[in-house]
């Protein structure tokens, strides 16, 4: 299935906030627990900071923050089309310490939507917009999200290290990495 991926635009940031929140709660409520994931979620995805990134990258060759619309084929089951703008969105960033590495520091999708080809769409719009200016991806998972390493695996990243979490005392996360192929 097809999905349109664009930049992301200050109208989407709704969407975003809202796309996190239920991610991040279908994922991490059983290893953070409900409150601790709104906590993180109005801190880590405020609005006033999620339009901050969407103006940073907006004009810039070195970060995308990109959304996934629904395609033609989304509808709900009376066949009307999905009420929401966004399926997912991915936000990726130079890594500091290494001007040769993209940190994938965002990407989330509806959990409605998982299993449905907007987080692979998402990862080559963001290859698509970085490959020329970077030669890897990198990212951190928590070691308990089983969904995301799963996704990250399957779509060729290699687990290059592990390291302490700053979500919570005695949590790890997981650094991953792919090599980012010239368009």
């Amino acid at each position: 299935m097809t999905r349109d991926v664009r930049r992301a635009r200050l109208d989407d940031v709704w969407d975003i906030h809202e796309i996190a929140r239920e991610s991040w709660h279908a994922a991490y409520d059983d290893v953070l627990g409900p409150e601790t994931v709104d906590d993180v979620v109005d801190d880590w995805y405020a609005i006033g900071d999620l339009e901050s990134s969407i103006t940073d990258t907006s004009d810039r060759d070195n970060a995308a923050f990109l959304v996934a619309e629904p395609s033609a084929d989304d509808s709900t089951v009376d066949g009307t089309e999905s009420e929401t703008d966004c399926r997912g969105f991915a936000h990726a960033v130079p890594w500091p310490e290494d001007p040769s590495v993209a940190f994938l520091a965002r990407l989330y999708v509806r959990p409605d939507s998982w299993n449905e080809g907007v987080g692979t769409a998402l990862l080559e719009g963001l290859e698509a917009e970085l490959s020329a200016g970077f030669e890897r991806l990198r990212l951190a998972v928590l070691a308990a999200n089983d969904i995301g390493i799963s996704f990250y695996e399957s779509r060729g990243f290699d687990r290059v290290g592990t390291r302490p979490s700053d979500l919570g005392t005695g949590l790890e996360e997981h650094v991953y990495e792919t090599p980012l192929s010239e368009q």
